[in-house]
């Protein structure tokens, strides 16, 4: 019983330690993200050492939990309906964004860091998307057009599964010479297809099946609705489609469901999503041993300059031509566009499958978000107030 004791309480201080982290971000103007992968590393291995974790499989599976979680509360709140209006550029950002931000950052990564190209692209694979933890608690926050916070939202739910396809694609490139081009756009259609049909059929079902519960107490509400992420990811991946975009898809599908019990499904998800993303970057904190960073400060800088400065901005212009957005705010989704738990995540994947300098690629992943997100975040304030003003 004592033993017992000690874990929830060491689970309490663990997150009571994470909303001061999160209190503390908001007054330094940093994403949260930072501070709870602080935490993580400060009791791990290579700080108090109060917990020891190198399990890339755990890591994993707490990161698609939370991932899930944050996903489903992003889509719940938006909905289709004020998506729509920015669909099209928040597809395309999600899609030709990524893909550019993979292509560019990843022949960046085997010119400058002596990788071979597919490593390269597989490095930058795992660095293109943007992070929707980061992304929808800064955009809480920031003084931006509603559109413009739309089409990051659009992504930051989007852009997910596209992300993942491109690391594992690669993955089998590395691993098995013979994967072809056909293979791999079988793959993507797949996965987007299966994804997305499921997401939708289980977004409608969740809709009819809320509306039906008007007069049910609020808590069977709220354990349905978190049902609904788990058989959304669930179902799509057991059928080898993309489980993150079935359940963002879902969740947009049940925002728009009109319900009495509307108020505390948002504060429901939006609290388990913070419980989630304070888990996530707390692992993922564990599973880093910053004795080993040393060695990769220089590279993972260089990295995060080349998406801040160069793959990313360059992913955003051409994801967006055709579009009525002005130079400013094209530069503004583009500096918007953080990184977060999501690349740290998938640099566990090439580790799990005994992929040639894996722990490498994680270390470097992980310096590189840590830059890129206190560059980033902590200047994006005040340019969202610039470009306010001139547009």
């Amino acid at each position: 019983m004592t033993h017992d004791a000690h874990l929830i309480l060491l689970a309490g201080v663990l997150l009571a330690a994470g909303v001061g982290a999160s209190l503390l971000a908001s007054v330094l103007r940093l994403p949260a993200l930072i501070l709870f992968l602080g935490v993580g590393m400060a009791v791990g291995s290579d700080g108090l050492g109060w917990i020891y974790l190198n399990d890339y499989r755990l890591a994993r599976l707490v990161g698609t939990v939370a991932l899930v979680a944050i996903l489903f509360e992003g889509g719940l709140q938006t909905g289709f309906a004020k998506l729509r209006p920015v669909l099209a550029p928040a597809v395309s950002l999600a899609v030709i964004g990524t893909a550019l931000t993979a292509l560019v950052t990843g022949l960046v990564a085997a010119w400058l860091l002596n990788f071979s190209v597919a490593e390269g692209l597989l490095l930058g694979a795992i660095l293109s998307p943007t992070d929707g933890a980061a992304v929808f608690a800064l955009l809480r926050g920031v003084p931006m057009h509603r559109r413009l916070v739309l089409m990051l939202e659009g992504e930051a739910g989007l852009n997910d599964p596209v992300a993942v396809m491109l690391v594992l694609v690669m993955i089998e490139v590395i691993r098995h010479g013979g994967y072809t081009p056909f293979d791999a756009v079988w793959f993507f259609v797949r996965e987007l297809g299966v994804g997305l049909v499921v997401g939708a059929g289980i977004g409608w079902l969740a809709s009819a099946g809320l509306r039906l519960m008007g007069g049910a107490p609020a808590g069977l509400a709220l354990v349905g609705s978190f049902a609904t992420a788990a058989l959304a990811y669930g179902a799509a991946g057991s059928l080898s489609g993309s489980g993150f975009l079935a359940v963002y898809v879902a969740a947009l599908a049940l925002g728009d469901a009109r319900s009495r019990h509307r108020s505390s499904l948002n504060a429901f998800h939006e609290g388990l999503a913070g419980v989630a993303e304070m888990g996530m970057f707390f692992t993922l904190g564990l599973l880093v041993f910053p004795s080993q960073l040393g060695g990769v400060l220089g590279r993972g800088t260089i990295l995060a300059l080349v998406i801040a400065f160069v793959a990313r901005p360059l992913a955003t212009f051409v994801a967006t031509l055709g579009t009525t957005l002005k130079l400013p705010e094209r530069g503004l989704l583009g500096w918007a566009g953080l990184r977060g738990g999501v690349p740290v995540v998938l640099a566990t994947f090439p580790v799990i499958d005994h992929v040639g300098r894996s722990v490498e690629f994680f270390d470097l992943v992980f310096f590189a978000v840590l830059v890129s997100t206190l560059l980033q975040g902590a200047t994006v304030a005040p340019l969202a107030k610039l470009v306010r003003k001139r547009t």
